[in-house]
C-alpha cells in the first residue's frame, strides 16, 4: 500500500473549498440580534423625536421589504397571521384618522407614524414565521443576546460612569432609555428566552448553560432599575411559563440560581451609598462602579461554573421519576408559602393585616394620596404610586371625549385642564388608559380587536382551541396537507416550547404596558411585537415550519408573476413612502432650527427657512412661533402678530397657544387688558399653568402702572389747567 505525502502549501482554492460559513441559522440570529439591540440602544426613551425619528426610517423600509420578499414568496400554504395583521392595521388607521380631530395634530401625526411602523415590525414578525419558521431557535436566541446586551450596556453605565454615565445624576439604572422602567422590562422580557435556553433538552450543554449568568445579569438590571412594574412583569411571566412548559425542574434549576446570583450581587450594591444615592460625585461613583464591575464579573463566573455543573450531572444522570415528583412537590410548597408568609407579615405589621391592605389599597388607587415612593432601594418593597393621579385624569379626558378621545398623543395637553399638580407628564403610565383618553371607544376597540385577533392566533399555534363537534376537528385537519403535517404524536416538542416562551415575551410586555408607558419606547416595542408576530404566524404547529432554504425556489417562481412583482414594488413604495412621511416632522424641526438661527442675521432666510418648516409640517404650532419671533426682531409686529392668531387658530385647545399670544399683547403691545382677556383661554385650559398665572400677574402690574400713570397724568394735567386759568385770572 502506497502513501503519497501531503505538500505543504495548498492551493488557494482548495483552502478555500475547506473553509465552511458559519450556518445560515447562525448568521441570521445573529444578524436579529444585532437589529434588536441596535434599535434599544440608538432610539432612546421614544420621547426624543430625531433618534426615534432615526430608528423609524429603516424599521418602516425593511417592513415593506418584507412585504416583498412575502408576496413574491407566497406559496399554496396559507399565511396564518393575516387576520392579527388586518386588526393591526385597523388600529393605525385610528390613529391616523385622530389627526383630523386631535387638539395637538402635530403629536397625533408622531403617534401615527409610531403606529405604523410598529405595524410594519409585528407584520415583519409574521412574515419571518411564515419564510423562516423552522429557525424559531434563532429567534429565541437573538432575544437573548439582545436583552443581554442592553442590560450590560445600562449597568456598565454605572461601572464607567466618567466615560459612559457622565450625565447621570440618578442612582437607579436609566441608559439607554432614559427611563428605568424601559430598562427593567428590557431585561424581564429576556427572561423567559433565558428560561428556554437554560431548560431546554436541545443544543449543547456548554451554550445551555450560558442561561445561568445571562439569568444572573437580566434579574440584577430589573433589581438595580427599582422597577417594580418590571418585577410584577417577570412574576407573571414566569407564572406563565411553568404552567404551559413541561421542563419546570430545568426552568426552576436556571431561575432560582441566577436569583440567588442577583440577589447576592444586589445585596452588596445596596450596602453602597455611592451606587444607591442620588447625586454622587463621579469620582466616588467611578470606584464603587469598578467594584460593582468586578462582582458582576464573579458573579457571572460562579453561575456560569454552576450551570455547567448542573448541564453535565443532568446529562449524566437525568433524576428519576420519583426524584422529579419529590422537587416538583418542593417547588410547590415553597410557591404556596410565599402568599402565607406575606400575609403573616402583613398581620405582624403596626397596621395589622386589614390596615396594611386598606392602606396599600388607598395609597395605589387614591388620585390623591400622599404616599411618597423614595427613589432608592425602599421603593421595591413599597406600596404606592402617581399613576392612580395619571389614570384619574385619563378617565376625565374619557368622559368629556367617550367616542373618539383627543386625538393619538393628545392626553399630555388635555390633561392640563384637570390636573392638580404641576408636573409635565407626557402620557398616563398605562396602555388602556392613555387609548381611552387619545382615541376613545374607537382606540378600545380597535385595540380589543387586535388582542382578541391575536390571542385566537396564539391560540392556534399552541394548540388551545375551543372545544369543537368531531367533524368540525377533521375538517380543520383537513385543511393542512399530509406533506405538512408532523407526527400528531408530538403533542409538546420542542417547537412547542419555544413558541410557549415567545408567547411569554408578549405576556411580560403586555403586563408591563398595562402599568406602564413602555409601548412608547421603541426599544421595548419592537422586542414584544416581533415576538407576537412571530406566534401569530407561526400557525398549528401540526404543520411542518417553513423551511428557509426553499426560500431562492419560491422567489423564482414569485419574480415570474407580473402581479406578484408588481405588488411587490407596492408593497416597498409603501415601506418608503412611510419612511417619508415619519422623517417629515424632523426635517421641520431641522429647518425651524436653522430659522431661529438666522432671526438677528438675516431676516429673508429666517422667513424662508421658518415657511419651509410650516410647510414639512403644517401640523406644528413651533414654525409659526419661529415666524412671530423673526418678525418681532425685524421690527413687524403686525406680521407677528398674525401669526401667532393663525397658531391659536391651529390648536384652539392648547393653553400655549394663548399664552403666546397674550405674552405678546402685553410685551409688543403694552395692552394689559388684551393680555386679560386672552388669558381666560389660557387658564381654563390649564388652571395650574406657572407660565399664566405669571403672565396673570405681570399683566395686572401693568394694567395698575398704566392706571396710576394715566391719574397722574390727568392730575398734573389738571395742576397745569388750574395754573394756567389762574394766570388768565
Amino acid at each position: 500500500m502506497s502513501t503519497v505525502a501531503e505538500p505543504r502549501s495548498t492551493p488557494l482554492a482548495a483552502r478555500r473549498g475547506r473553509l465552511r460559513l458559519p450556518p445560515a441559522e447562525l448568521l441570521f440570529g445573529t444578524a436579529l440580534a444585532a437589529v434588536l439591540a441596535a434599535v434599544g440602544l440608538r432610539a432612546g426613551g421614544g420621547l426624543s423625536l430625531g433618534s426615534t425619528t432615526k430608528v423609524e426610517l429603516p424599521l418602516d423600509v425593511a417592513a415593506g421589504l418584507l412585504a416583498a420578499l412575502a408576496v413574491l414568496a407566497a406559496s399554496g400554504r396559507r399565511w396564518w397571521g393575516g387576520v392579527s395583521i388586518g386588526a393591526f392595521g385597523v388600529l393605525a388607521a385610528v390613529t391616523t384618522l385622530s389627526i383630523t380631530w386631535a387638539i395637538q395634530p402635530s403629536d397625533a401625526w408622531l403617534e401615527a407614524n409610531r403606529t405604523i411602523s410598529y405595524l410594519g415590525v409585528f407584520a415583519a414578525g409574521v412574515v419571518l414565521a411564515r419564510v423562516s419558521g423552522a429557525w424559531w431557535g434563532a429567534m429565541l436566541g437573538a432575544l437573548v443576546a439582545a436583552t443581554t446586551a442592553i442590560s450590560l450596556w445600562a449597568v456598565l453605565t454605572k461601572v464607567f460612569p466618567g466615560a459612559l454615565g457622565s450625565e447621570d445624576t440618578y442612582a437607579r439604572l436609566r441608559e439607554p432609555f432614559s427611563y428605568w422602567n424601559a430598562v427593567g422590562l428590557t431585561a424581564a422580557l429576556g427572561v423567559p428566552p433565558a428560561l428556554w435556553l437554560g431548560a431546554r433538552r436541545s443544543g449543547h450543554a456548554a451554550v445551555n448553560a450560558l442561561a445561568y449568568p445571562v439569568m444572573g445579569i437580566l434579574l440584577l438590571t430589573v433589581l438595580l432599575a427599582y422597577s417594580r412594574g418590571s418585577l410584577l412583569a417577570v412574576v407573571v411571566g414566569c407564572a406563565f411559563w411553568f404552567a404551559v412548559v413541561p421542563l419546570r425542574l430545568r426552568g426552576v434549576a436556571v431561575l432560582a440560581v441566577g436569583a440567588v446570583g442577583a440577589l447576592a450581587a444586589t445585596g452588596w450594591v445596596f450596602a453602597q451609598d455611592t451606587l444607591t444615592k442620588d447625586k454622587v460625585p463621579i469620582p466616588e461613583r467611578a470606584t464603587s462602579g469598578h467594584e460593582l464591575g468586578v462582582v458582576v464579573v464573579v458573579m457571572a463566573l460562579l453561575l456560569l461554573l454552576a450551570g455547567l455543573a448542573i448541564m453535565f450531572a443532568a446529562a449524566r444522570r437525568a433524576p428519576s421519576q420519583p426524584v422529579r415528583r419529590r422537587a416538583g412537590g418542593v417547588i410547590l410548597l415553597g410557591v404556596a408559602l410565599v402568599p402565607v408568609v406575606l400575609v403573616v407579615a402583613l398581620a405582624l405589621s403596626s397596621k395589622g393585616l386589614g390596615g396594611s391592605i386598606s392602606s396599600g389599597w388607598k395609597s395605589l388607587t387614591d388620585p390623591n394620596s400622599q404616599t411618597v415612593v423614595f427613589n432608592d432601594p425602599s421603593r421595591l418593597t413599597s406600596v404606592g404610586s402617581v399613576r392612580a393621579r395619571y389614570w384619574d385624569e385619563s378617565i376625565k379626558i374619557f368622559e368629556a371625549h367617550t367616542l373618539k378621545g383627543v386625538g393619538a398623543g393628545g392626553y399630555a395637553t388635555a390633561r392640563l385642564r384637570y390636573r392638580t399638580d404641576r408636573l409635565a407628564v407626557r402620557h398616563s403610565h398605562g396602555y388602556a388608559v392613555q387609548t381611552a383618553a387619545d382615541l376613545g371607544l374607537l382606540g378600545l376597540l380597535a385595540s380589543g380587536a387586535l388582542l382578541l385577533a391575536w390571542l385566537v392566533a396564539t391560540g392556534r399555534t399552541l394548540g388551545w382551541r375551543v372545544p369543537l363537534p368531531a367533524a368540525a376537528r377533521h375538517a380543520l385537519r383537513r385543511r393542512v396537507p399530509d406533506e405538512q403535517r408532523v407526527d400528531p404524536r408530538v403533542t409538546f416538542g420542542p417547537e412547542h416550547v419555544a413558541m410557549a416562551t415567545l408567547a411569554t415575551v408578549v405576556l411580560v410586555f403586555g403586563v408591563h404596558s398595562f402599568i406602564d408607558w413602555t409601548w412608547f419606547v421603541p426599544g421595548t416595542a419592537v422586542l414584544g411585537l416581533l415576538a407576537a408576530g412571530w406566534v401569530a404566524g407561526r400557525g398549528p404547529l401540526v404543520e411542518h415550519a417553513p423551511d428557509p432554504r426553499m426560500l431562492r425556489a419560491r422567489l423564482a417562481v414569485g419574480v415570474r408573476s407580473p402581479w406578484r412583482v408588481a405588488s411587490a414594488c407596492l408593497a416597498v413604495a409603501l415601506g418608503l413612502l412611510a419612511a417619508w412621511t415619519a422623517w417629515q416632522p424632523l426635517r421641520s424641526v431641522d429647518a425651524d432650527n436653522q430659522a431661529i438661527a438666522a432671526a438677528a442675521q438675516d431676516y429673508p432666510k429666517a422667513v424662508a427657512l421658518a415657511e419651509t418648516a410650516a410647510s414639512r409640517n403644517p401640523l406644528s404650532i413651533d414654525p409659526l412661533l419661529t415666524r412671530a419671533l423673526v418678525e418681532t426682531s425685524n421690527g413687524h409686529p403686525d406680521r407677528a402678530r398674525a401669526t401667532l392668531i393663525e397658531a391659536v387658530k391651529l390648536q384652539p385647545s392648547n393653553p400655549s397657544t394663548w399664552e403666546y399670544l397674550s405674552r405678546f399683547a402685553l410685551d409688543q403691545q403694552k395692552n394689559p387688558k388684551l393680555a386679560l382677556r386672552l388669558l381666560g383661554p389660557a387658564l381654563y385650559l390649564d388652571p395650574k399653568s406657572p407660565t399664566g398665572a405669571q403672565d396673570y400677574l405681570d399683566a395686572l402690574r401693568l394694567l395698575q402702572q398704566q392706571t396710576q400713570e394715566r391719574a397722574a397724568a390727568k392730575a398734573k394735567a389738571k395742576a397745569k389747567a388750574k395754573k394756567q386759568r389762574r394766570k388768565a385770572g
